[in-house]
């Protein structure tokens, strides 16, 4: 099949509408808030609350499954109501009020349960807000706006782990400490996107959309989109939960305060390859930098697998950073190219169901190859996997090329 781009204009970030900008900053605020918290649960329930690894592995795909299982209904219901402010305002004012739950928590069960809510928050907002920069964007620089919405939730996400790190130093490794301080930015992005996003006016002839959880809309979301969704959890499976980072940290040797740090340069590699990734992919076919991000998966495996040392867990690391910065904001632009503009709730919802499932049976099965054979073998399958997902992508590589023409006629 022919290659075929996806644009011809030059994106830039001043052409980028503004609400993508505030809602980019909307998630930045989230996931500091987010991620001083998560940087520290891992060891906090290994170390202090001697829950197993497997029980950690467990946990973090519940929460993500919990996410990615809620999405479908948001995203379903704002395809539904024509409206996706209210449900992305909801879902980030709910995960808001969890975080002060975590350092009132007395046991590891309100641990748990707190992670659990704030996963439903999170599964109420995503596919809503998603949808919303699929609507606000235009076709030209879809890829550019979700790379920069990404960069600047990455930008939190290693804001959140180096706030944690210079905490526990300073409050000589007060846990709960760390997770009062996590409560301020949570309620401020809440009151960004409550007060400062502006929602488009549905587009002229789009007709409305009644109950999109059916047969009918499933076929209408087309052949091409059912194949993103394939990829996609295929990539789920060889990529568990970053939990295993900072297990794989503490395993060779670093303590609790330094930690951290692991998500910090996963991130800042993270940010600073994703939105290049997103202006690329307006100007190429998207296929390809998804298959560079799984070679990256493959030698970040390969390094934490057989190089247990400080420069072998970095360069894992680094790899890891721009595995992700290659692939999460280009599933993002590949659903929006592919789903009926009515059905885009709809279509996040799906692939993050599903997605979300795989991400459950990663977690459990590298939980348990830990326990059972050691973190090498445990990023050895990880590896394995990745490269099963690469020979899946080239065979039907050519098949998802399709969206970029969807997107041209939408």
């Amino acid at each position: 099949m022919q290659d075929v781009t996806t644009t011809e204009p030059n994106p830039s970030r001043a052409r980028i509408p503004k609400g993508i900008w505030v809602l980019g900053f909307v998630s930045m605020l989230m996931d500091i808030s987010s991620e001083m918290i998560h940087a520290l649960l891992p060891v906090y329930l290994v170390t202090v609350l001697g829950t197993s690894t497997l029980t950690v592995g467990f946990i973090e795909g519940i929460a993500e499954a919990t996410a990615s299982i809620t999405k479908i209904f948001s995203g379903a219901l704002s395809d539904w109501l024509g409206k996706r402010k209210v449900l992305a305002a909801l879902g980030y004012g709910l995960a808001a009020l969890t975080k002060p739950l975590f350092p009132l928590a007395p046991s590891a069960g309100w641990l748990v349960a707190a992670r659990f809510i704030d996963r439903v928050g999170k599964g109420i907002r995503g596919a809503p807000r998603d949808a919303l920069i699929a609507d606000i964007a235009p076709a030209g620089l879809r890829g550019a706006s979700f790379g920069l919405r990404q960069s600047l939730d990455t930008i939190g996400a290693f804001v959140g782990p180096l706030l944690a790190i210079l905490l526990m130093w300073w409050t000589s490794d007060n846990f709960t400490a760390v997770f009062w301080v996590a409560v301020l930015p949570a309620f401020l992005s809440f009151a960004l996107i409550a007060f400062a996003v502006s929602e488009p006016e549905p587009a002229a002839g789009q007709e409305a959309t009644g109950n999109p959880l059916n047969f009918a809309a499933m076929r209408q979301l087309g052949a091409v989109y059912w194949r993103i969704v394939a990829v996609g959890i295929v990539f789920t499976l060889a990529r568990f939960s970053e939990a295993f980072l900072i297990l794989r940290a503490q395993n060779i040797g670093l303590n609790a305060m330094w930690v951290p740090a692991v998500l910090v340069l996963m991130n800042i590699v993270y940010a600073l390859s994703a939105y290049p990734a997103g202006v690329l992919s307006d100007r190429i076919n998207r296929t390809g930098l998804l298959a560079l991000g799984l070679v990256f998966l493959a030698g970040a495996d390969l390094a934490l697998a057989l190089l247990p040392s400080l420069a072998g867990l970095a360069l894992g690391v680094v790899l890891w950073g721009l595995h992700m910065g290659l692939t999460q904001g280009l599933f993002a632009a590949l659903v929006a190219d592919s789903a009926p503009p009515s059905l885009r709730g709809t279509a996040f919802g799906y692939f993050n169901l599903f997605t979300g499932i795989a991400m459950l049976a990663a977690s459990i099965i590298a939980g348990a190859l830990w326990d059972n054979f050691g973190p090498a073998v445990t990023f050895l399958a990880g590896l394995g996997f990745a490269l099963v997902s690469l020979a899946g992508l080239l065979a039907i590589g050519n098949g998802i090329t399709q969206a970029a023409s969807a997107a041209e006629k939408q």
